[in-house]
């Protein structure tokens, strides 16, 4: 791909600027902030073509978990194909690696209405401590579907919709790619802020990610309180973790989901895959303490390069360093402890409803 001049300047400062960024952020955690670390425990799944309810059980984008009734809610990214847009509460162990389903829980618009065919692509979900349930969907660009991130009571009814500001909205030469907007979504424990981002870049906004270079993706920072967006932060993805066989098979990294540990901190997931090659994915302890509000920049490409810091980034897990092949894994969630008192952080697939694939549970242990 050949990248614009003004996108190329940007992506070769913000190369540099990202590596310092690293390590001043690394100083920083050593100090005063968490210093959180990850081990494998293991994985578990669903096949291809599992029921439940009469329902398809797949397509898990993301998940949430609720702590007093310990219990987890998926979202699949159904489009109301197989089933009308839905989203499924589950039991997880975290000591028998098990996953069963308990309820499907089918959403409503905001008519009161099964979301008809095609007209919503969910991707991520979050419950808030009032047991609101917000839900991202991608849209379609390419049928004119507008992404939208709302809220939803637990028994799927519509409450209200954020406001997305202008610059996302597609219209084929500016705005979110298609496949490629809102797929993450958390909200802080303190209950005041609500971060979604776009997996890849705006279309004004440089490249989607290949094995040479990373994307510059978007973070939006909402008030809960008001539902206003109140900042924008630059995230850069890493590049396409392995070429695709053949070389110029298809190739794709994203910023799939956000976990928030408070204000400024938050977990981040990058999922890549290859064609022939398989997926990849790498989770980071990202910060946003010394990051660029870029909310009143409408194109990077043609913005000052130096007047931007995007959010700082530890790596502190890649799947390559275990022995386990990761499915399409796209959710992720803050799960019970297990029964050595470890913390858990449960990983979940979107199996594309594909027959080679399946609803893969990855069980991670928080030490300390």
């Amino acid at each position: 791909m050949i990248l614009p001049k003004l996108w190329r300047k940007l992506a070769l400062f913000l190369s540099g600027l990202f590596m310092a960024t690293i390590i001043i952020y690394s100083s920083e955690i050593r100090g005063n902030t968490s210093m959180i670390s990850l081990e494998f425990m293991e994985t578990t799944s669903l096949p291809h073509g599992f029921l439940f309810e009469n329902t398809e059980v797949g397509g898990f984008s993301g998940i949430t978990y609720n702590t007093s009734a310990n219990l987890y809610y998926s979202i699949s990214d159904d489009r109301s194909q197989k089933s009308p847009a839905r989203f499924y509460t589950l039991a997880i162990d975290s000591d028998q690696f098990t996953i069963s389903p308990k309820q499907v829980t089918f959403l409503r618009n905001e008519h009161g209405e099964p979301f008809p065919p095609n007209t919503i692509d969910p991707e991520s979900i979050a419950l808030a401590p009032d047991g609101t349930l917000f839900i991202t969907s991608e849209g379609d660009v390419k049928t004119g579907i507008a992404p939208f991130i709302a809220a939803f009571s637990r028994d799927g009814k519509w409450q209200k919709s954020l406001p997305i500001p202008a610059k996302f909205l597609p219209n084929h030469t500016s705005g979110v790619r298609n496949n490629l907007a809102f797929e993450s979504l958390t909200i802080t424990p303190n209950s005041e802020f609500l971060f979604t981002a776009t997996e890849n870049a705006l279309l004004q906004d440089g490249p989607t990610a290949d094995i040479s270079t990373g994307s510059p993706c978007r973070m939006i920072k909402y008030n809960l309180a008001s539902g206003q967006p109140t900042a924008e932060f630059l995230f850069i993805t890493e590049p396409v973790a392995a070429p695709p066989h053949p070389t110029n098979g298809f190739q794709t990294n994203g910023l799939v989901e956000l976990l928030a540990i408070d204000d400024t901190i938050i977990l981040s997931l990058e999922r890549s895959f290859s064609e022939n090659v398989g997926n990849q994915i790498r989770i980071f302890e990202i910060s946003l303490k010394n990051a660029t509000d870029i909310s009143d920049i409408f194109s990077l490409n043609t913005a000052d390069a130096t007047a931007i810091k995007p959010v700082g980034k530890r790596l502190i897990f890649d799947s390559q360093n275990y022995g386990f092949q990761p499915d399409n894994i796209e959710g992720f969630t803050f799960g019970a402890p297990n029964s050595n008192g470890q913390n858990t952080l449960i990983l979940i697939s979107d199996n594309n409803f594909s027959s080679q694939q399946t609803t893969q549970v990855v069980f991670l242990a928080i030490p300390g």
